[in-house]
C-alpha cells in the first residue's frame, strides 16, 4: 500500500510539473512577432490577412507585427485606389487603406516591395501615409528573425 501511495505521489508532482510549464511556454510563444507577405489586391483575401494581422496578432501582444505588401498587393495601400470590404468586414465601412492606417496607428509596420512598386508605376507619394518602403535589410530583419513567423496571404 504504502509503494502505491508513493508512485501515485509521483504520478501526481510529475503531471503538476508538467502543466505548470505548459502555460509558461505558451506565453513565450504568444509574444513571437509576424511577417504577413500579402501577394494578391483581392480585397476579401486582403481585409482577412490585414484583420488577423492587426486584431488577432498585434492587439494580442505579439511583436514586431509587419504587413509586406507585394506583387499585385501593392496597389491596396495606393491612396487613390478606391476599395471594397466584404462580408462581415464590411459592417463598419472601412476600406483596405482605413484598415492599414488602424494597424499602422496601432504599432503594425506596412512595407512596400519597392521592386513591385516600381513595376506597378508607384511611388511612395502615391501611398498612404504610414507605409514603409521596403529594402532587403528591412525584409531580411523581420524575414530571419527567429522570434518571428511567417504567415503567407
Amino acid at each position: 500500500m504504502k509503494r502505491i501511495t508513493t508512485v501515485l505521489a509521483a504520478v501526481a508532482i510529475a503531471a503538476s510539473s508538467l502543466t505548470a510549464t505548459a502555460p509558461a511556454f505558451a506565453q513565450e510563444a504568444d509574444k513571437a512577432g509576424l511577417f504577413v507577405n500579402l501577394t494578391t489586391d483581392d480585397t476579401w483575401s486582403a481585409a482577412k490577412a490585414i484583420m488577423f494581422a492587426h486584431e488577432k496578432a498585434l492587439k494580442n501582444g505579439h511583436e514586431p507585427v509587419a504587413i509586406w505588401l507585394n506583387v499585385r498587393a501593392v496597389y491596396l495601400a495606393d491612396k487613390k485606389r478606391p476599395s471594397h470590404i466584404h462580408g462581415l468586414m464590411s459592417e463598419n465601412g472601412s476600406s483596405i487603406q482605413d484598415m492599414l492606417t488602424a494597424f499602422i496607428a496601432d504599432g503594425g509596420q506596412v512595407i512596400m516591395c519597392s521592386a513591385c512598386s516600381k513595376a506597378a508605376g508607384l511611388t511612395e507619394a502615391d501611398y498612404i501615409d504610414g507605409v514603409t518602403m521596403g529594402t532587403w535589410p528591412i525584409v531580411e530583419g523581420l524575414l530571419f528573425d527567429p522570434d518571428v513567423k511567417t504567415l503567407a496571404w
